[in-house]
């Protein structure tokens, strides 16, 4: 790596145009030279190297080939259809200007053209691992995973350590609804390649998606006698406990998954998820909070340690961890209904308007969000306000509560004609909710007598 950084070329070119010299590179220099930026992805000193290559080797077709990449990268469309024109005939048996074709339709959406273009270069034997891969992923966008597959597999034969080509032709397989043939093809390559980590690993997870846990346990476990360091792997063995129960062994699993990361906030919040499952209500807060100090604004581990002092009874830590988690969270609507009810519980209403008025804003299309906030809006006393949220929930909901509630506020407003009229449009529509709204709302019982009395 440190060799590819310190190319010796791309040095002395770039202390060429920065002293304004003028230096000379054979047409062999040039193109190492534009490959380094283009593999670094310095596609403006690519393109400058380009135009100085052009300038001393006019007519090289090679380094014209260099410039359509560039124009293709840059996404110059225009100008790389012309220089296709131009090199057409001269380069049909050259590979790099042949995958250039395929990568100017691939981009452009015509991938049946693209793989044709591939299809020729294949003719030439050269590069056919990149080539077999790249049909196969045109046929991907084809949504084609039978021929798809075909050329994965063909792209494995030529690079058998490919892992790319290994992972798509187990998702091809997917797609196909083929599980049994998946299987068979794992288990003839990982009789030849027995100590492949991308063979073991999806070995592990075709058998975790079959919910067959143990044996996705035994590949994982293989694939950890590799690679003892592959720390994303002791997180799949470990979700393999969890799908099991066995949460003891999911956070051992995890506790070792620990001695390997440098980022351990999030696995000791899995660590917690864990003991809380099992009932330990004290080491899963213990776990929480060691997470936090690892990452301070880590929400999740947050509004878990709320939810664990709210079952503590201790509800004003309860309170102020959900705070902190929604002020770091604040689009995350579940939360807002949690830190809601908290305040609600608390008797905290006005603290919790809030939240309500961001949940009927946020998902107006469900009714007890709306029926909520004019609840605790009648609760302190705002009759007003609450008659204007009701108006704005009727729009969406033709609900008897919202009736209901709507000719409670009229009475404590000491409206009744338009009480008596929102209750009997309530009436109409869900008497059989009359006896608990009265309930709720003793304004309204004496107006239900009469217009029941009114009816007979």
């Amino acid at each position: 790596m440190e060799e590819f950084f310190e190319n010796e070329l791309a040095r002395k070119f770039e202390e060429m145009i920065e002293n304004n010299d003028e230096l000379y590179f054979d047409t062999e220099e040039y193109i190492d030279i534009i490959i380094y930026y283009l593999e670094l992805g310095d596609f403006s000193f690519a393109e400058l190297a380009v135009n100085h290559a052009l300038n001393i080797h006019p007519n090289s077709l090679e380094i014209k080939t260099k410039q359509l990449e560039v124009f293709l990268e840059l996404e110059r469309y225009t100008k790389a259809k012309d220089l296709i024109d131009e090199l057409h005939l001269a380069s049909l048996e050259d590979t790099d200007f042949l995958v250039c074709c395929a990568k100017y339709y691939s981009n452009l959406g015509n991938p049946k053209k693209s793989i044709e273009y591939c299809q020729q270069a294949l003719k030439l034997e050269e590069e056919e691992n990149f080539l077999h891969n790249f049909i196969a992923d045109e046929y991907v966008n084809l949504d084609d995973p039978f021929n798809a597959l075909k050329h994965y597999t063909a792209a494995l034969e030529h690079d058998p350590y490919d892992d790319y080509s290994l992972e798509n032709v187990m998702l091809c397989y997917h797609k196909l609804n083929r599980p049994q043939e998946a299987l068979d093809f794992l288990n003839q390559y990982l009789d030849r390649f027995p100590f492949s980590e991308t063979a073991w690993y999806e070995y592990g997870q075709f058998f975790f998606n079959k919910k067959n846990h143990e044996e996705a346990i035994r590949g994982f476990d293989y694939l950890l006698a590799i690679n003892s360091g592959a720390v994303g792997v002791y997180a799949n063995k470990a979700a393999c406990y969890e799908a099991m129960n066995q949460w003891e062994k999911a956070i051992s699993v995890y506790e070792e998954m620990l001695e390997l990361e440098y980022t351990k906030a999030f696995t000791f919040y899995k660590i917690g998820l864990c003991y809380k499952e099992a009932g330990k209500l004290v080491p899963a807060l213990t776990s929480f909070q060691k997470s936090l100090r690892e990452d301070p604004q880590f929400y999740l581990a947050m509004m878990e340690q709320s939810q664990i002092y709210e079952e503590m009874g201790n509800t004003k830590e309860a309170l102020y961890f959900a705070q902190e988690a929604v002020a770091l969270n604040e689009g995350n609507l579940e939360y807002q209904k949690r830190l809601a009810f908290l305040y609600i519980s608390g008797g905290e209403y006005e603290e919790s308007l809030n939240c309500l008025r961001k949940l009927t804003e946020s998902e107006p299309g469900r009714f007890y969000n709306w029926y909520a906030y004019s609840e605790v809006l009648m609760l302190i006393g705002e009759y007003e306000e609450a008659i204007s949220i009701l108006e704005k929930a009727l729009l969406a909901h033709q609900r008897a509560e919202l009736y209901y509630q709507l000719s409670n506020c009229y009475f404590n407003l000491k409206n009744d004609a338009d009480g008596v009229l929102m209750l009997e449009k309530a009436l109409a529509l869900d008497p059989s909710l009359s006896k608990d709204m009265q309930q709720k709302y003793p304004f309204i019982k004496e107006q239900v007598k009469k217009i029941k009395t009114k009816k007979k």
